[in-house]
């Protein structure tokens, strides 16, 4: 057996949160965060209901004790992070530490603000508003603001970055590269990534009914995760043992489009045996799955028929927490590695909203109410653009 590497802490913020707490609340009360724009100002404020975080982000700087002129991207990473870290009850001084971060869309918001001011008149707007434009600024603000300075890294697969992030991270905690890794994601709602989605023509004007046969598309959501992985030597200095490991993990690749999964699910497939093979589980000891679940046609029938393929006779309960928080992109993975951790403590299934009519193609509904349930292994599945596939696996110890 290989070594454990435990989650000790975990923090999130989404549009049904800004915490753990309100989110287990909303979560267990099926309140979904979608709504008209009320932040994001975009031509199609009136027609395309978002996933916003309630705060602006003069409260988000607040909260994350970072200048208000920061990029929203790495605030709400900061906000997640230091409630993950402050959870996990670590003083990170004494361990070799790593912070390993997602997203796709940097600091694309502050780029946005800048070029709208610069295109009207080529002598304003605020250079200091692009130069923490890339992908891995957002990152570096994040570390520095947690005293993080032993590994600091990001990753940006689409929407598999954030479970592609915590992997590396327990691979560098079991190679005994690192005691102690934040690991997960963030993104942001920008203009950019609105409108570009909008384009694919795959984002829906209602509400977003993931798995269900007259599913339309996804809705947008911003937000951040994180959890602490921590060693086994770790684990021993702390008075309340970790219940919750991350077990098993898996990256594939269909390489079928650009933006578009493979119709039969290859690489999901693919990424789901992979994790369990890690794990050393079969498919039917996975009580939990927690589905990528975007709400796009393509999606839902490839990651769909792939679970048809790889839990023929023993389906699992499974769930879209997407239709609460809408699609975070870079952040989902992370987001969601947080929800499979609570599901896992907690001995809950959560609800997939608004799922009315079942997919005529799969054998399986997902869950459309709170279940609960001894949880030992849940499955999170995070499946990106260009047939970049994630699955990871969380075990009760």
């Amino acid at each position: 057996m290989s070594a454990p590497v435990y989650i000790s802490g975990t923090g999130v913020i989404s549009a049904i949160g800004n915490n753990v707490a309100e989110n287990v609340e909303a979560l267990t009360s099926g309140k979904a965060g979608m709504q008209a724009m009320q932040r994001l100002q975009s031509i199609h404020k009136d027609s395309l209901p978002v996933a916003e975080v309630k705060l602006s982000n003069e409260a988000l700087a607040a909260l994350a004790g970072l200048p208000a002129h920061t990029s929203r991207t790495a605030l709400l990473s900061t906000v997640a992070a230091r409630e993950a870290l402050t959870s996990s009850g670590i003083d990170i001084t004494n361990w070799r530490t790593g912070f390993i971060s997602a997203n796709s869309v940097g600091g694309m918001d502050k780029t946005e603000d800048f070029f709208e001011d610069f295109l009207k008149d080529n002598s304003s707007g605020h250079l200091r508003e692009v130069i923490n434009h890339e992908c891995g600024t957002v990152t570096e603000i994040t570390a520095d603001a947690l005293g993080v300075k032993d590994l600091v890294t990001t990753v940006s697969t689409a929407c598999s970055s954030s479970a592609n992030s915590i992997f590396l991270g327990a691979r560098l905690i079991r190679q005994n590269k690192l005691d102690v890794v934040i690991a997960g994601g963030t993104d942001a709602l920008t203009r950019f990534t609105l409108n570009g989605f909008n384009t694919l023509m795959i984002l829906d004007s209602e509400w977003c009914q993931p798995f269900d046969d007259n599913r339309r598309g996804l809705n947008l959501g911003e937000g951040a995760g994180y959890v602490v992985l921590i060693s086994e030597k770790v684990a021993q200095t702390l008075q309340n043992r970790p219940a919750v490991a991350i077990t098993g993990w898996a990256n594939a690749n269909d390489a079928h489009h650009q933006t578009a999964s493979s119709p039969d699910g290859k690489g999901n497939l693919l990424a789901m045996s992979g994790a369990l093979q890690k794990a050393g589980i079969n498919p039917g000891q996975i009580d939990y799955i927690n589905l990528h679940g975007t709400g796009t046609n393509n999606n839902d029938i490839a990651e769909g028929t792939a679970i048809k393929t790889l839990f023929e006779g023993s389906y699992p309960d499974m769930s879209s927490t997407k239709s609460f928080t809408g699609h975070t992109l870079g952040a989902s993975g992370g987001i969601e590695a947080v929800y499979a951790t609570i599901a896992i403590e907690k001995g809950i299934v959560f609800p997939n909203l608004r799922l009315e009519t079942p997919m005529k193609e799969l054998p399986f509904t997902p869950s459309v109410e709170l279940k609960s349930k001894e949880i030992k292994h849940v499955m999170s599945n995070s499946f990106g653009f260009g047939g970049n596939c994630s699955s990871l696996v969380f075990s009760k110890i």
